[in-house]
């Protein structure tokens, strides 16, 4: 394993801390596919090691990044790695440069009155999330390597501590710039831009036309990324700018949800009294983000090229949305009356309370005649409400003149029939919590196959029970 550590060298962008060591670890979930892609060879008692805080590679230089945020509409100047460490940049094989993030790792210059500890509950929903996320093709960050201990954390209860290395080709945030921008330190910024153009993007000139492309990118990429989680009916929760990526990954996962019953206005997160990281409001929140981080980089980008990459965030956010709705649909072509088709769908998928992700992948069964398929039926609180919408479905699909078997695989390609659920995360964290991680490796192996027929494991697929509605996510989740 090749080890750098460029971004501990920026040392006024930050603070070297030692780890602090977790108390009786034990390892819990090893991510050996990625670390394998990632060009890392190690054994368990080294993994065990590394992410409890016990051990650091020769080559690791701990350090927690500093950074501003804009949280639910108020401006917090100074917040950072409060229970996170940077280990160090891996190289990998391909020449590529991924992070080794190490969270729970104890305090930093930046936990304020925090512990700097995680829970064995938030890591391993984070663990589950993002390896969900990635089998479903959507940009996010990775787990490498979860581990548990005896040491009592303080929440709203007593939990077990636990500490979860996690890795991405960078972690750098929006609230990064907002720092130094908002610290008069203007002057650091190009620091930062030319530190992403030389590990992320070296095609970029480091000049105002460098950094204006730099910016353009962002800002599709985050138009890309909630598209993807719109269509797939993922619920980040906190939007917060000190959440959001510079290479548009899914970045920190606490209260996140994906849809059960539909529900425009979706709010996972129960600390989110206003709804403002509601489902139904993130592709707004994305762009207000980049306005924010606009703001940053404006003494560094001409303001014309700003507004003009900002004006083209919802055009590629809405082609992108429109493209895989069409494919969930079994569309390949555009027509001018499926904006309507859509709009009809989704006013009657809320209006009867229609599981999200099911709906979709059985609707795959559809024939283009006949009776409705009995388990899409069974969604269906009121099926004859639906006559009028299947008949219009039917006569769209007609216009495609495609194979219903090539439709129903194609539609079964994209729309998932295993989804991290918050009841399936919460049945695995209760058994994780008495020691039994059985449950953790059965979800992780659905959720990296998530498209395909397990016939054994259908029960996953169900929609949700109706106690999973009582399941509150929080912050602290």
């Amino acid at each position: 394993m090749i080890l750098d550590n460029r971004y501990a060298g920026l040392e006024w962008a930050g603070a070297r801390v030692e780890p602090d060591p977790l108390d009786t670890p034990r390892l819990l979930l090893i991510n050996y596919d990625l670390a394998e892609s990632l060009g890392i060879s190690l054994k368990d008692h080294q993994w065990l090691e590394i992410t409890s805080g016990h051990r650091l590679l020769p080559d690791m230089i701990p350090f927690a990044q500093v950074y501003a945020g804009h949280q639910f509409g108020g401006f917090s100047p100074r917040l950072g790695d409060g229970r996170a460490l940077l280990l160090g940049e891996v190289v990998t094989p391909g020449g590529e440069r991924w992070d080794l993030h190490l969270k729970g790792a104890g305090k930093t210059p930046y936990s304020r009155f925090g512990d700097g500890r995680a829970v064995l509950r938030s890591s391993l929903r984070e663990y589950l999330a993002s390896e969900a996320l990635h089998y479903l093709g959507i940009p996010t960050t990775r787990a490498l390597c979860l581990v548990g201990s005896d040491e009592p954390v303080y929440r709203e209860q007593v939990e077990a501590g636990a500490a979860l290395l996690r890795a991405a080709p960078s972690h750098l945030r929006f609230g990064h710039f907002e720092y130094f921008y908002y610290s008069s330190q203007p002057e650091r910024i190009p620091e930062l831009l030319n530190y992403l153009i030389d590990t992320q993007w070296p095609d970029l000139d480091k000049s105002l036309q460098g950094y204006a492309e730099l910016f353009e990118r962002v800002v599709l990429r985050t138009a890309e990324l909630i598209a993807h989680w719109q269509a797939a009916g993922f619920c980040h929760g906190v939007m917060n700018t000190d959440n959001m990526s510079m290479l548009g990954l899914t970045l920190d996962y606490g209260p996140y949800g994906f849809l059960d019953a539909y529900d425009p206005g979706h709010i996972c997160n129960h600390s989110d009294h206003a709804g403002r990281y509601a489902y139904d409001q993130q592709p707004a929140v994305g762009l207000w983000n980049l306005q924010r981080l606009a703001q940053a980089l404006s003494g560094h980008i001409e303001l014309e090229a700003l507004q003009q990459s900002l004006g083209q965030y919802e055009h590629r956010l809405l082609t992108a949305y429109s493209e895989r709705m069409r494919q969930k649909l079994g569309l390949e072509q555009w027509q001018d009356e499926d904006p309507a088709l859509f709009r009809d769908m989704f006013t009657l998928m809320a209006k009867h309370q229609v599981d999200y992700n099911c709906w979709f992948r059985r609707l795959s069964r559809l024939e283009p005649e006949g009776e409705l398929p009995q388990r899409l039926a069974a969604l269906l609180s009121e099926p004859d409400a639906w006559s009028d919408w299947f008949v219009r479905y039917r006569a769209r699909l007609a216009l495609e003149n495609r194979p219903q078997a090539e439709r129903r695989a194609a539609m079964e390609a994209v729309n998932p029939k295993y989804v991290l659920r918050n009841h399936l995360a919460q049945r695995a964290i209760e058994r994780a919590e008495q020691g039994d991680m059985a449950e953790a490796d059965t979800l992780l192996q659905l959720l990296a196959n998530p498209f395909d027929d397990q016939p054994d494991f259908d029960a996953y697929a169900e929609p949700a029970p109706e106690w999973a509605a009582s399941l509150c996510i929080s912050c602290s989740s």
